[in-house]
């Protein structure tokens, strides 16, 4: 790409990230963006903890590089331990990319089909999710299944790991017709799950140990905070609330190292054999945030300056999210700037 396309490409971008903060965001987060960015990582991680973000994890891989690793604020408020970059942290919805990577492989292998359908796979469900017959997991896999989110309905609560999201969705309308639209609905990954599960005759998450994180060497990565030392595990807060909710068991967790390296290889193309690259390149992003109660992340690759870029903050609520990104965007700027 050249270097004039790449400058508009930014000048864009700063555009639309400007807009969104002037119109969207709450003032004092706009006058944040607009101060001058400083020159180092660690003072803008600084800077944002003393914003209101309790602690903040950022993991750096740029053009072959050693990895660089930053922390600042808090890994528990309550102890007063400092953050430290080896933290575990719960990495929510970034877990999706390890699912999707899951299925591209066991699609290849012809384990699975995309073009099998729900009712296919878990025949049980016949007559408690709307069109199971017609629904594909390829549309599962792409948000476009109309299969309603359980995170959005009545009953849901961020706060309990033990409600059982796909029975809040069961006999309930559908959100639209089969691949008519497309609506994030987080009970496509748990069906998905579950059909991986049932194939596999093993835990899915097993799989991805083996097939995707033994073959990187990635460590520090677990499915549950009930594999883990608790001790290890970066706090989280929602504001206004005093609780730690990092005893919520809410999926996987892993360090931003471990992240780092699997998206990566997610972008670079290690991942993948060539048949399974073409299924997974047809099928799903090859980026994502994650948000549950107390944690917020993002893992991205920048190919223009052929870095990844995690970050991990656990602070949630009153518009935090929006200083997070913002934060985000400063990161990168600095790293270009260098």
């Amino acid at each position: 790409m050249g270097k004039n396309k790449l400058t508009a490409l930014r000048i864009a971008a700063a555009i639309v990230t400007f807009t969104s903060i002037y119109l969207f965001a709450p003032w004092e987060f706009g006058l944040y963006y607009l101060k001058p960015t400083p020159n180092t990582i660690e003072q803008e991680l600084a800077n944002a903890v003393e914003e209101r973000l309790d602690g903040i994890i950022v993991y750096v891989d740029r053009n072959g590089k050693a990895p660089e690793f930053y922390a600042e604020g808090f890994h528990n408020r309550d102890t007063k331990t400092p953050a430290y970059p080896q933290a575990l942290f719960k990495i929510a919805s970034i877990a999706k990319l390890f699912d999707a990577s899951a299925i591209a492989k066991l699609v290849a292998k012809k384990t699975l089909s995309l073009d099998g359908t729900l009712l296919d796979y878990l025949p049980e469900l016949d007559g408690k999710i709307q069109n199971a017959d017609r629904i594909t997991l390829r549309m599962m896999a792409q948000h476009r299944s109309g299969i309603p989110n359980f995170t959005d309905v009545e009953g849901f609560n961020w706060a309990d790991s033990n409600i059982d999201g796909l029975e809040l969705i069961l006999n309930k309308q559908a959100d639209f017709e089969p691949d008519a639209d497309y609506r994030y609905s987080n009970t496509n990954y748990i069906l998905l799950q579950r059909i991986m599960t049932k194939v596999l005759g093993y835990d899915h998450g097993q799989f991805i140990k083996d097939e995707i994180l033994l073959p990187l060497g990635i460590d520090d990565t677990f499915m549950s905070v009930h594999e883990i030392e608790p001790d290890r595990l970066m706090s989280g807060y929602h504001m206004g609330y005093p609780d730690d909710f990092k005893h919520l068991d809410q999926g996987m967790i892993a360090t931003a190292e471990a992240v780092g390296k699997f998206i990566k290889a997610l972008n670079k193309g290690s991942l993948f054999t060539p048949e399974e690259a073409k299924i997974y390149n047809a099928l799903y992003k090859y980026q994502h945030d994650g948000w549950v109660l107390g944690y917020w992340s993002r893992a991205r690759y920048y190919d223009d300056i052929d870095t990844v870029v995690i970050q991990f903050v656990n602070t949630t609520g009153d518009d935090t999210l929006i200083l997070s990104q913002i934060v985000h965007s400063r990161i990168v700027d600095i790293i270009r700037n260098r």
